[in-house]
């Protein structure tokens, strides 16, 4: 399968590239830096330079795509002027999707985030209305940054409503990789361990980059609510039951699993774990808890729609 990775120089980015070549896709990786015109690593993906919010460019990328995966973002609102990220975030997801529609592109998983319904960035802080805080909240968001991916979520329902494009929307907590774990949340446990004080939700970026691979192999056949994707353990036959019962609506006994998600689950049953946690896809009922590592999908196909 022909995939394009928006934001392939990001850390969701470079995860997911990796993830995807690694399940035998063929992907090409999208970002602002300029290519290296030398000669290509063996196994390394393709890279094109592109600036998305020109609707050209994104149109350019997007061509014979079979998935796009959308990570790309200014991704937060600190360190910008309110209208570049706004305009740069929004416009970037418009004219992609907008490419993947006009083309046919079958798959698109834009990914969003944990700061949809406004808390994390608020200029005047607000508290939920329940607790724990899950997909089905209500979205207040204030900051530019949180606007744009809930105007994301909107555009893909938009993109099911007029096309046959299938679109999922991962809202992921604060991602990190190797790179970052010590400087980001190194002060947050050292301060824990002294007192009771709270612990910042995280996503590991490959365990996300995992559930992007799902996500643009999956062809989800009806609705099937949302997924969670939680801390823990889980043998490998637990996790493609759930699995395949969140996505296909069947248990892998009674009918086997498309190849490539059989693959992917069984290498994610593999992994070693990471940090002492291995984070697991399972597919559970709405309403469930959202701790460390935490992350919310949501599904849309043509069929939820009628």
């Amino acid at each position: 399968m022909k995939v394009v990775v928006t934001g392939a120089n990001g850390k969701v980015g470079r995860a997911a590239v990796e993830a995807l070549l690694n399940a035998g896709h063929d992907v090409t990786g999208v970002d602002l830096a300029r290519p290296v015109f030398e000669r290509a690593v063996e196994g390394a993906a393709r890279y094109q330079m592109a600036d998305l919010t020109d609707a050209g460019e994104a149109f350019a990328v997007i061509r014979g795509a079979d998935a796009v995966v959308h990570t790309a973002a200014i991704p937060d609102p600190t360190a910008n002027p309110a209208h570049v990220v706004f305009r740069t975030n929004l416009m970037a997801t418009f004219n992609v999707l907008e490419a993947a529609v006009r083309f046919g592109v079958p798959r698109f998983v834009n990914i969003s985030s944990e700061t949809v319904p406004g808390f994390l960035f608020a200029e005047r802080g607000f508290l939920p209305e329940y607790a724990p805080v899950d997909e089905d909240h209500p979205a207040h968001p204030q900051d530019p940054y949180a606007l744009t991916k809930l105007f994301g979520e909107q555009l893909m329902d938009a993109a099911v409503a007029r096309s046959d494009i299938r679109c999922i929307s991962l809202r992921p907590s604060w991602v990190q990789n190797e790179d970052n774990y010590e400087q980001n949340l190194g002060p947050l446990v050292r301060d824990a361990a002294l007192s009771s004080g709270n612990l910042w939700s995280y996503t590991d970026a490959y365990d996300l980059a995992n559930a992007i691979v799902l996500a643009a192999e999956s062809e989800p056949a009806r609705p099937r609510g949302v997924l969670y994707r939680r801390a823990g353990h889980c043998r490998r036959s637990r996790l493609r039951r759930a699995a395949a019962r969140a996505l296909w609506g069947h248990d892998p006994a009674a009918a086997p699993l498309p190849p490539g998600c059989l693959r992917h689950l069984e290498r994610q049953g593999e992994a070693p774990a990471r940090l002492g946690s291995e984070a697991v896809l399972a597919g559970l009922p709405r309403r469930r808890r959202h701790g460390a590592g935490a992350l919310v999908t949501r599904v849309r196909n043509t069929e939820e729609l009628g």
